[in-house]
């Protein structure tokens, strides 16, 4: 049976693969027509509430047993991407709308809704974000990236709040410097253990052109499955500065291994806290 991509956070390492001077891709051509999210069938996202918390070892067992089914479960989805770049030291911005299809184990494909902006940071830095994404995926490659315990070690610090809900944070040191990994912490709800946030940097540079990458990646629940909400990325280069990006993903439509499918909006969460 083929399976959904893992949980992972490349998407920071694919903006430094697209600042460094990654291979420029091909995308289709803006459609006049806007992409039609939502419909009746839209509900908006909800956290099922529960009365207990697990230990910190259950949830973590919970989360890494909650990534198994999802790769089992889930066959495909579809999402709104929305993609806003910028370079501050020279004042120029983009931002790009797209519709997102995910068919597992190896399609990702990229439709363009609209785009607006400076045209340079779009076509080197949004376009070329895009086609390292899809080139990632097309190789199978998202097992070595996945937040688990092959590819990390997990420890324990302590509970907090977030969003106003319990979470237990983690440690994470990756079990070897391998590209695509990172060095931070993630935040495990103390619940259910659903991922709700990964932050940290990013433990090996694509190039020399890149000094350094940190970001915040905040996930949402859909269906008792994770998926990213939004993304904040920022890269210390060596020529052209600071450079941000944001990813905001929404409007998930989910598919299932026996058929069925789901539409569920996702409340976008700030990851400034």
């Amino acid at each position: 049976m083929p399976s959904l991509r893992p949980i992972s956070v490349f998407a920071p390492v694919m903006f430094a693969f697209a600042l460094s001077g990654g291979s420029l891709g091909q995308i289709a051509p803006t459609p006049q027509s806007s992409f039609a999210t939502g419909g009746a069938n839209v509900r908006d996202f909800t956290v099922a509430s529960v009365t207990s918390r697990l230990s910190p070892d259950l949830a973590l067992a919970a989360y890494e047993r909650g990534l198994k089914a999802q790769s089992e479960e889930l066959t495909a989805y579809t999402a709104l991407t929305l993609i806003d770049a910028e370079l501050p030291g020279s004042a120029q911005k983009a931002e790009f709308e797209l519709k997102r299809h995910y068919v597992a184990p190896s399609v990702l494909e990229f439709t363009p809704v609209r785009s607006s902006g400076d045209k340079f940071v779009k076509s080197n830095v949004i376009v070329r974000l895009l086609q390292s994404e899809v080139d990632h995926v097309r190789k199978r490659e998202q097992s070595q990236t996945a937040i688990d315990s092959a590819n990390y070690k997990f420890s324990y610090k302590g509970t907090s709040q977030l969003n106003g809900s319990a979470v237990y944070a983690y440690d994470l040191k990756p079990r070897e410097k391998r590209l695509g990994l990172f060095k931070g912490r993630i935040y495990v709800d103390a619940m259910d253990g659903h991922l709700v946030r990964a932050q940290g940097r990013i433990a090996k540079s694509p190039s020399w052109f890149i000094k350094k990458i940190d970001f915040v990646q905040d996930y949402a629940t859909i269906a008792g499955f994770t998926f990213p909400a939004h993304l904040h990325s920022e890269a210390e280069t060596r020529v052209v500065g600071k450079a941000v990006i944001d990813v905001t993903q929404r409007d998930y439509q989910l598919e299932f291994a026996g058929g069925s499918d789901l539409a569920q909006s996702v409340t976008v969460i700030d990851g400034s806290d």
